[in-house]
């Protein structure tokens, strides 16, 4: 896929539902690498429908090079009463292995940050990342975010056990 002085030509595109089995793929993969958490397939690709069927929950984005996915990203959106418009979540950040350091995360970032820099009902992104991450946080600093600012709690229900 890549030489040693050739530049990847990464194409940034919505999800569409021929890429859910895939999406759902990278969800268990990840979960796996950076939590040590086992998810139901079944119920990764029941979720990652759900997104690709219904825009409001959110919008999964595809890195392409030629004809492989080599990444995705999802993003979901919190209302800011405090600005009066909208903030984007990115979640669900995954890249191939072989794909890693190639500035596959910095395109997708990228492009959601042109989307928010673009629309003046959007304020800025946020995301949240496993403290232990060391890699992903890494990778968070260097394409400009922090994480100084906010500590994030959660309170998740049993109901899924």
């Amino acid at each position: 896929m890549r030489g040693h002085n050739s530049v990847l030509m990464i194409l940034i595109r919505k999800a569409l539902p021929a890429d859910a089995q895939l999406i759902s793929s990278f969800q268990v993969k990840m979960a796996m690498e950076t939590e040590n958490i086992s998810l139901q397939p079944d119920v990764v690709r029941e979720g990652v429908d759900a997104v690709v069927k219904d825009p409001v929950k959110g919008c999964y984005y595809i890195a392409q090079i030629e004809n492989t996915i080599a990444g995705s990203l999802l993003v979901t959106y919190e209302w800011s009463d405090w600005r009066n418009g909208w903030i984007l979540w990115i979640q669900s950040v995954y890249v191939l292995p072989e794909f890693r350091k190639t500035g596959i995360f910095k395109h997708l970032y990228n492009h959601v940050k042109q989307m928010v820099e673009q629309d003046p009902a959007m304020f800025g992104i946020r995301l949240y990342v496993d403290k232990t991450n060391n890699n992903a946080i890494k990778t968070y600093t260097r394409s400009g975010m922090n994480g100084n600012h906010y500590r994030l709690f959660e309170w998740m229900s049993s109901n899924q056990d």
